[in-house]
């Protein structure tokens, strides 16, 4: 038997590739989209993709298994529950998908979503009866269930749904062994819980004495837990979790629409026409010089999940990165929806700016190079104590601001931050922070795009405030 994961770090997601080497077939389970490297490690083994099947209608990345089935002619499998707009075979309880000696049993375990499933594994060159692993999509995770909040539109109420995840979870996949692998489909840094732990695979034995979710408790109790202190979704987390559910573009035809290099002029025609501009680069690269009117969401962070969370799904994007890096940042896009890539800057951003004169912090042509200032904590700490200090903006979220925050700080999450800036004082400069200096970066070119013409990125955010020394507060209540 071949059982391997493959962990995306960026999405905080695990798909898995299950065959048989003796019959050379294979199934992949939750693939995502860019789909070569399932393609090529089975080729490798000499296996033949068959099946995919899908644990649930996953709400934070769109599936892979419209391009499988385009790629290799693979059927869909989903739980009895679910419905699409693609043929799909119906796997209720005790469905089996056999692979010559390897066996994939479904169980349908809703809770997280109403069609969600396990798929247990078992090893015919082993033992037949026993299950080797159990692939637990997005009920079961290590350290954590799947939160029922996300489709409690779906006819269901988030107690309903956790409700029906109890029983999912106690009435049968807690019934396997305690030394069957556990392998869920995502882990820290997922959306889809709120205290995934950092391991990738771990056993059912092992869960049940650690996982706070497991413990004995009545129902009621349980509801009320795990519904309790969600983060709140990203927006687009319904539009992926329908996009999964539809007959859709497959990537490599919106890659060919989005991979189109783009000259400053053409590209200033875009965004005259309602383009959003998408700086893909680092923080520090962006403050440097940066075109009018970008928002800065880099390529070395969660940068699909707040592309997803910030950008229009109405409005073409244009991409400004650092040459060479035009596929991966079009791609990573593809991977949660946002197929509507009109292009990017050829040569990068030094295409704008063919002389330094060029760079102007405020000026107010269009094709102007904007700067940003960074300024580290020292200099933050100096500009507190003056007579007129900068307003601190922290755009971390709640739970970050409870566990530590600068004194003097206003708190407004990067999430809400468009729909809150008139909070803001306009009359006063901005010093904008956030854990590291990732998300701020973000929010300082989101407020500067709306009219903030003095603002200032707090470089390493406040981890490096902290390091230096300089003191913080915890907050004893929500503010």
């Amino acid at each position: 038997m071949i059982l391997k994961q493959y962990y995306l770090g960026c999405l905080a997601q695990a798909s898995y590739l299950i065959g048989d080497l003796k019959s050379k077939r294979a199934a992949i389970v939750d693939p995502r989209r860019d789909t070569q490297e399932y393609l090529d490690d089975a080729r490798a083994l000499g296996l033949s993709i068959g099946h995919v099947l899908l644990s649930h209608f996953h709400a934070d990345f769109v599936s892979g298994h419209l391009e499988l089935q385009e790629l290799t002619g693979a059927t869909i499998h989903l739980g009895a529950r679910a419905t699409a707009e693609f043929a799909f075979v119906p796997m209720a309880d005790g469905s089996a998908l056999e692979l010559g000696s390897v066996r994939l049993e479904v169980l349908e375990t809703p809770g997280h979503t109403p069609e969600s499933i396990c798929i247990v594994v078992y090893d015919g060159s082993d033992d037949r009866r026993r299950p080797r692993a159990v692939l637990t999509g997005d009920t079961l995770f290590i350290g954590d269930v799947g939160r029922p909040d996300l489709m409690a539109s779906t006819g269901f109420t988030a107690h309903e749904l956790a409700g029906q995840l109890y029983e999912s979870l106690h009435g049968k996949l807690l019934r396997l062994p305690d030394d069957t692998l556990v392998y869920p489909g995502h882990g820290a840094g997922s959306m889809c819980g709120k205290n995934l732990g950092s391991e990738t695979v771990s056993t059912l034995g092992a869960q049940r004495r650690s996982n706070y979710a497991l413990q004995p408790m009545p129902k009621d109790e349980f509801i009320r837990l795990v519904t309790a202190d969600q983060l709140e979704a990203p927006a687009y987390f319904a539009f992926d979790a329908q996009l999964n559910r539809s007959r859709r573009a497959i990537l490599p035809e919106s890659m060919q629409r989005g991979l189109r290099p783009l000259s400053l002029p053409a590209l200033l025609a875009l965004r005259a026409h309602g383009a959003q501009l998408l700086d893909a680069r680092e923080a520090a690269d962006f403050a440097r010089a940066h075109l009018a009117g970008s928002v800065n969401i880099g390529l070395g962070g969660s940068y699909a999940t707040w592309a997803g969370t910030l950008l229009d799904r109405d409005r073409p994007i244009v991409i400004v990165c650092e040459p060479g890096r035009e596929y991966e940042a079009t791609m990573r896009l593809g991977r949660i929806g946002l197929d509507h890539v009109a292009g990017f800057l050829q040569g990068g951003i030094d295409a704008a700016a063919p002389e330094p004169q060029a760079l102007h912090p405020a000026a107010p042509a269009a094709e102007s190079l904007w700067s940003l200032d960074r300024i580290t904590p020292l200099e933050l700490a100096v500009q507190l104590r003056a007579a007129a200090p900068p307003v601190v903006l922290d755009v971390r979220t709640t739970r970050e601001w409870q566990e530590k925050r600068i004194a003097t700080a206003i708190h407004v999450p990067l999430t809400k931050l468009r729909e809150r800036m008139g909070e803001l004082p306009a009359d006063r400069p901005l010093v904008v922070h956030c854990a590291g200096g990732y998300r701020s970066s973000t929010a300082a070119s989101l407020l500067r795009n709306a009219g903030h013409g003095h603002v200032a990125d707090l470089a390493g955010g406040i981890d490096a405030w902290v390091q230096a020394g300089h003191p913080v507060e915890t907050a004893l209540a929500i503010p």
